[in-house]
């Protein structure tokens, strides 16, 4: 076994992320046998105590399709949330049922972005994952599609997925899939082959990742998963990426799949959310100086620096920060809501506070609470 599978084999604490179309027949619905069949592999995974798992599930919405008489995944947002109220029941109950077999309990967990992207938010997250961890539970996470919108969602699973494996500090993520693995070309025509490791972006130079799953169901395909691998090792995780069937390998560290390499280290856990999980809700441009103060020399952001704001946020809002050309440089919390920022424009903390009061001599995005986009 070489090295890097056995960091895998080694992993105590695993996030596991299956999609829809692992789960649910083509026509909507879940496939009863393919859920036992994934309980099984994980429940003896961590049947010795050595692992924890958590699972990222998709598959609500594909389970309320045949429920509700839909045919196919509908388009729009109303019925989309309507079938996912319906099917997130109707999954939780399933896995509840079929991890019983093994005397494993069961917690749900729904996030959406203003959940993860918020401090409090975020804290509560990783207490309520660690609390049900040490209980003895095992986490099913998924997206809480019936109350999110489309400018607040995650989008897909896989990069739900990577940003939990940062939030409850997992050892290992593992992408499942209908495919097992990340291939040089189209993985149905002869002559493509799998690629056993990645150890970075160059790895990927010239292979065309196909977007769309076999079933239709879901809302990812391979160029999710990538880029949640990306993410993922971008902050110092392993990923596997394998098929749903390889499951019990990849969790084994067995040649299956593709292996992702880290490629970074552990940063603060907000700032990767703040990064992938935080919807913007306005944006401050910068002057040139301050772009390079932010982006270069990675200091806070000071009325001084300040050339124009837009869109309507309260402090402590995520605001994309922006050079002259329009392009975001970086990300970050704001300190004042939007309607004081323009009395702030171009003016020193000291004339500020003087002017003001002392509340006003202080930065409008700390650089502890911003991540650069574009270095």
């Amino acid at each position: 076994m070489s090295a890097a599978r056995q960091e895998v084999a080694d992993a105590r604490r695993v996030v596991v992320k299956v999609g829809s179309s692992s789960l649910t027949t083509a026509a909507g619905g879940l496939d009863a046998d393919r859920v036992d069949a994934l309980v099984d592999v994980l429940a003896k995974s961590r049947s010795g105590g050595e692992k924890e798992i958590v699972l990222v599930s998709s598959g609500a919405i594909a389970a309320g399709l045949a429920p509700l008489g839909l045919r196919r995944r509908p388009k729009d947002l109303a019925r989309q949330q309507a079938a996912a109220s319906v099917g997130q029941g109707l999954l939780v109950a399933r896995y509840t049922a079929s991890f019983a077999r093994y005397g494993v309990r069961v917690g749900q967990v729904l996030l959406t972005t203003h959940d993860t992207s918020r401090r409090s938010h975020h804290r509560n997250a990783a207490r309520t994952l660690d609390k049900l961890l040490a209980m003895g539970a095992l986490p099913v996470v998924n997206e809480n599609d019936t109350v999110a919108t489309d400018e607040i969602r995650f989008g897909d699973n896989d990069r739900l997925a990577a940003l939990v494996a940062h939030l409850v500090r997992a050892d290992l993520l593992v992408l499942l899939s209908d495919v097992d693995g990340v291939y040089d070309g189209d993985p149905s025509k002869p002559g493509t082959s799998r690629i056993a490791e990645i150890r970075g972006p160059e790895d990927l130079e010239g292979v065309e990742i196909g977007s769309a799953g076999k079933a239709g169901v879901g809302t990812g395909g391979m160029v999710t998963k990538v880029e949640a691998a990306g993410i993922a090792t971008a902050a110092g995780i392993p990923v596997v990426l394998t098929s749903a069937f390889d499951a019990g390998d990849a969790l084994a560290g067995r040649d299956t799949g593709t292996y992702f390499h880290p490629t970074g280290r552990r940063s603060a856990d907000r700032l990767l959310w703040l990064q992938h999980a935080s919807a913007p809700q306005g944006a401050i441009t910068l002057d040139d100086g301050a772009v390079r103060a932010v982006v270069e020399r990675r200091k806070s952001l000071l009325p001084a620096g300040i050339a124009a704001v837009e869109g309507e946020f309260a402090a402590g809002d995520p605001v994309e920060l922006r050079d002259t050309a329009g392009r975001a440089v970086a990300r970050g919390l704001v300190n004042f809501d939007a309607k004081e920022i323009p009395q702030l424009i171009g003016r020193s903390t000291r004339e500020l506070a003087r002017e003001l009061g002392p509340a006003y001599e202080r930065e409008v995005v700390h650089r502890d609470d911003l991540v650069v986009l574009h270095p």
